[in-house]
């Protein structure tokens, strides 16, 4: 690709422009449509190629063929990264590599946010206005604006309308397997933190109100199993963490002759608080 064919980073000359814009310029960046369509092709052709090797049990050929589609996809793609990154994190679930499998989730859920972040920009400069939420669906009306009563403006705006409206849905899909992924992802690891992570992903989950049925029960099961995880992890993180205050309490105090055990604290039920009383 010659310099010339790069997309035009438009405002790095400008004045105003400083090291903390730098990240959303390369992003914003745009190629030729012709170039952009030819890149994207060849990222679709290593994407469906590490869908192959995703389905022959490859999942290591699969996340390195995966990261060959992401080089050749247009950083501004949102969508399309979040495919492949979320893809990503399937392959690592399967290598039972949870962490990667949360990092992947982690940059499609990211992107995923930016890509409906620019819908709903383009849905508000497009002259398009959808009905609120307090009429009922029966009685819903979209109001076409600038058309002047044009019947080709108003088919392509209801185009467009349409158009809108299954990216989002193909946005919330992806979103939700994203974050169930991230959820598994985070059940497996343990530790306070990602339990508490996990039981959070899975919420929002619930929360969507449209999960098939099989994975509404999978997510309702382990949403009864995770208090009683998190409640464990942090009782053994606590008395772990308890135990290293008390060895470093213990080397403050020896040159004194006194050691922690000179300390009883005593937890006070009505207040949650501590107090503390010396005995030699």
């Amino acid at each position: 690709m010659s310099k010339s064919n790069k997309p035009e980073l438009a405002t790095q000359n400008d004045p105003s422009f400083s090291d903390s814009d730098e990240g959303e310029i390369f992003h914003d960046a745009r190629y030729p449509a012709e170039e952009e369509a030819d890149l994207l092709n060849k990222s679709n052709t290593h994407k469906s190629a590490a869908n192959e090797l995703f389905s022959s049990a490859r999942y290591s050929e699969a996340i390195t063929t995966y990261d060959r589609a992401l080089s050749f996809c247009p950083n501004y793609l949102d969508y399309e990264i979040a495919v492949l990154r979320s893809n990503i994190s399937a392959c690592h679930l399967k290598l039972e590599d949870w962490k990667g499998a949360v990092d992947a989730a982690t940059a499609s859920i990211e992107r995923l946010d930016k890509a409906l972040s620019e819908q709903t920009q383009q849905e508000t400069s497009s002259g398009v206005k959808k009905p609120g939420n307090g009429k009922d669906a029966g009685d819903e009306v979209v109001e076409l604006l600038d058309g002047d009563g044009d019947e080709e403006s108003e088919e392509a705006q209801l185009k467009k309308l349409r158009e809108d409206d299954v990216r989002k849905e193909d946005i919330k899909r992806i979103w939700a397997k994203a974050l169930m992924r991230r959820a598994r992802a985070k059940k497996e690891l343990g530790g306070w933190a990602n339990l508490q992570g996990a039981e959070e992903d899975y919420k929002a989950l619930l929360g969507m109100g449209n999960l098939p049925a099989q994975d509404e029960k999978f997510v309702r099961k382990a949403l009864r199993e995770l208090p009683d995880l998190i409640n464990v992890a942090r009782e053994k993180e606590v008395g772990e963490m308890m135990g290293k205050l008390k060895d470093l309490g213990n080397g403050i105090l020896k040159p004194f002759g006194l050691s922690t055990d000179n300390f009883k604290f005593v937890k006070d039920d009505k207040s949650g608080g501590y107090s503390m009383s010396f005995e030699k």
